[in-house]
């Protein structure tokens, strides 16, 4: 056979080869990229979920709020199957009603708290009337001490 038609025939391996070569790169680069973006936001995640924890330990009403916006961010990522839907249910009415039960009593407790302190909507309407009458007094006192001063030192 003659050299032009065999390697018409004969299919070139060696850009077949190169090309195969060069997607397997753009893979192994294409997962290592991912595979850092995943690892950076797990870390991200970890410390900006320690962060909070942190932040929230003074809080129970913040600890309450944090742990339901992970729940929801943790529900919204994974899909659920029917059979955790059936056993679940329960269990999200009971979390459901004690988170509920807990924001009330928090509310109330803060209420009390501030009735407590005198920090009621008739003890701050009082206060703010308090303040303007104070401010109007200081205004006025300050207007007539500086006209007397003034006067004196026109006198002078």
């Amino acid at each position: 056979m003659p050299a032009d038609k065999k390697d018409s025939i004969m299919p070139n391996t060696t850009n077949h080869d190169t090309a195969s070569h060069d997607t397997a790169n753009r893979v192994r680069d294409g997962i290592d990229t991912a595979r850092e973006t995943v690892s950076n936001a797990y870390h991200t995640g970890i410390d900006k979920a320690s962060d909070a924890v942190h932040g929230l330990e003074s809080s129970p009403v913040g600890i309450l709020v944090g742990g339901l916006a992970v729940g929801l961010i943790a529900g919204a990522l994974l899909p659920r199957s029917q059979r955790e839907k059936d056993l679940l249910a329960p269990l999200g009415q009971r979390i459901g009603d004690s988170a509920r039960a807990a924001v009330q009593s928090a509310r109330e407790a803060g209420q009390g708290e501030l009735e407590t302190r005198g920090l009621t909507k008739d003890g701050a309407r009082d206060q703010v009337r308090n303040l303007i009458e104070g401010v109007v007094q200081a205004v006025s006192t300050a207007g007539a001490a500086a006209a007397k001063g003034a006067t004196q030192k026109a006198d002078v």
